[in-house]
């Protein structure tokens, strides 16, 4: 008899089998890694969803387009989605609350706040033209102002880099202009106007004298005057307004600017590159300094072009999607107890 061969199993399984056995093996080797990957590829699709953010109300009468992903077809800020819809205020993961919509009582506020939910005060006003705040109290977790030390930093301006700018200075006409659209006696811009024009002749427009510019006619129009009066209509810390970046700056003409201290504006603009009231002792000498400035002098206050452009911020769009931005960055669960002080200081 023959012996079976020592090779040769003692039954053969048929060739579905086999491959049915591959398959299931296979199966739940890839069911291990999708298990094993599940976690981390959910936390990976939660941190990239998009912020909510609501406006509670628009800062400005006009509320421009909201729809699609403004925030990244316009300034390129991915994952933030501006909404002015509050019935998805319990979606939202910040508020936004302007001031100047801000109404007496709390009537107009949110009656809850969903948790981890944070809200945010927002204003471009100086203290001295910001008023009741006291009634906001242990209200607000963050603050959005022109002022630096604030959470979220909102300049009406800056300088930026630009390395491929030239000097351009354009043609000059007249002295000195000044645009002003609310004259108050009373305010110490108007005195200081008042005593220096005593001195020389400013040429002025704006409501306050009957002569509005059209917005496209304002920089064509003030870039033809060697100075321009950057006067603000109050005087605190960062308050510096696009009387400096638009009217002076942006048109090509020196700023004489009447404002926070001179070491304040050097935080935000070369040395070299305005005039400051208090630089003298008197407006008389200041006027003289003005009147009798050479080329070769005047030409220095321009230097700054040769590294910098100005990026005015005008769209509130643009201030509203740099909160996303700064939101991995900001405290949590504060609120500012007493608004008021912390304005006024």
């Amino acid at each position: 008899r023959a012996s079976r061969l020592p090779w040769l199993p003692c039954s053969w399984p048929s060739m579905k089998t086999v491959v049915t056995a591959g398959l299931f093996a296979t199966t739940l080797w890839n069911l291990r890694g999708l298990l094993h990957c599940s976690k981390p590829f959910r936390k990976a699709s939660e941190h990239t969803k998009s912020l909510v953010v609501l406006m509670w109300e628009w800062p400005s009468k006009q509320v421009p387009n909201l729809s699609g992903d403004v925030c990244h077809e316009l300034y390129g800020i991915a994952g933030c989605q501006l909404t002015m819809e509050r019935q998805l205020l319990g979606r939202a993961d910040v508020v936004v609350f302007p001031h100047t919509r801000l109404r007496p009582g709390r009537d107009n506020l949110p009656t809850e706040r969903p948790p981890g939910q944070s809200w945010v005060w927002v204003s471009l006003e100086s203290p001295s033209n910001t008023k009741a705040l006291a009634r906001w109290n242990q209200t607000f977790n963050w603050v959005m102002t022109y002022r630096k030390d604030s959470d979220i930093f909102i300049p009406y301006g800056k300088l930026v880099p630009n390395q491929s700018a030239t000097v351009n200075i354009p043609t000059k006409t007249n002295l000195v202009s000044w645009v002003i659209s609310n004259y108050h006696r009373t305010q110490y811009r108007a005195q200081v106007y008042k005593n220096l024009s005593r001195y020389l002749h400013v040429n002025i427009y704006g409501k306050a004298n009957k002569k509005p510019l059209c917005n496209n006619c304002l920089l064509p129009t003030t870039s033809k005057s060697k100075f321009y009066l950057a006067f603000e209509n109050s005087i605190h810390q960062d308050y510096i307004t696009e009387k400096l970046w638009r009217n002076s700056l942006m048109a090509g003409t020196v700023p004489v600017v009447l404002g926070p201290p001179r070491a304040n504006y050097e935080q935000f603009v070369p040395a070299g590159s305005f005039i400051h009231v208090d630089d003298f002792d008197s407006l008389e000498e200041l006027a003289t300094f003005l009147k009798t400035m050479n080329s070769s002098r005047y030409r220095q206050f321009f230097a700054w072009q040769e590294r910098f452009s100005v990026k005015l911020y005008a769209d509130w769009r643009e201030r509203i999607c740099t909160i996303c931005t700064a939101y991995p960055s900001l405290p949590r669960g504060r609120v500012y107890p007493d608004l008021e002080s912390w304005f006024n200081t």
